[in-house]
């Protein structure tokens, strides 16, 4: 482990081009959008600069960045820390999830063609490949591809947009539950699937709905026990 707590191998390469404090932002944002930062973590300036091979300057830079959108908050005195979010934070954004996703699978169960049904199988088969192999790293990634998709099968660029701006928050609490959720998740994903493929909006609605529920209920769950 090191200093700071990341695992070995957890440290993204800082991708060229772009302005490095851009870079930086991201590969921090990765960083605790994965978990590999945890909430309530201490954020050393010098260590994190150090794993980075960057200088502390672009590092403070990015920190303030993410104390603006909530991802980090600076205490006087005492110095960064990762957030911890409130079960009200995480109940707001994922009910603004389910609002998005549901309207988005009755769009993809209306404009869905066949090469889009067989990315999403895809998709979904290679979700519980990775949860066979209890690889969540995968599991979670794949989980975030595969509702990119149904957004994007949706054909609304708005709507999109919108979904955009709370995909990293989402990932950053299902994180915790991807184990607990498991197999189940990916059933659910195959019914949605199903739902979408057979132009069924309104099944399509539900099955979403009902999907991004069980999300925030476990969610909830593992913080009270």
């Amino acid at each position: 482990m090191l200093s700071t707590g990341l695992p070995q191998g957890a440290v993204p390469k800082l991708e060229r081009p772009g302005p490095l404090r851009d870079r930086v932002y991201e590969a921090l944002l990765e960083l605790i959008t994965t978990r590999a930062l945890q909430p309530g973590q201490h954020l050393v300036e010098s260590e994190l600069a150090g794993h980075l091979g960057v200088s502390r300057q672009p590092v403070r830079e990015a920190l303030q960045r993410l104390n603006t959108e909530g991802w980090v908050d600076l205490r006087p005195a005492q110095g960064a820390f990762v957030h911890e979010p409130t079960d009200e934070e995480a109940d707001q954004l994922l009910t603004v999830r389910t609002l998005l996703e549901a309207e988005a699978a009755r769009l993809a169960a209306a404009n869905a063609g066949s090469a889009g049904i067989a990315v999403l199988e895809e998709l979904c088969a290679q979700g519980e490949s990775a949860v066979a192999a209890d690889d969540v790293d995968a599991a979670v990634a794949l989980n975030a591809r595969l509702h990119a998709t149904i957004m994007e099968l949706a054909g609304n660029a708005v709507l999109a947009e919108l979904a955009g701006q709370v995909d990293r928050r989402v990932r950053w609490y299902y994180t915790p539950i991807a184990r607990q959720r498991g197999r189940q998740s990916w059933i659910e994903h195959r019914e949605l699937i199903a739902a979408i493929a057979d132009r069924d909006e309104q099944r399509a609605t539900e099955l979403m709905r009902e999907h991004t529920e069980h999300t925030r209920t476990s969610y909830h769950a593992r913080r009270r026990s």
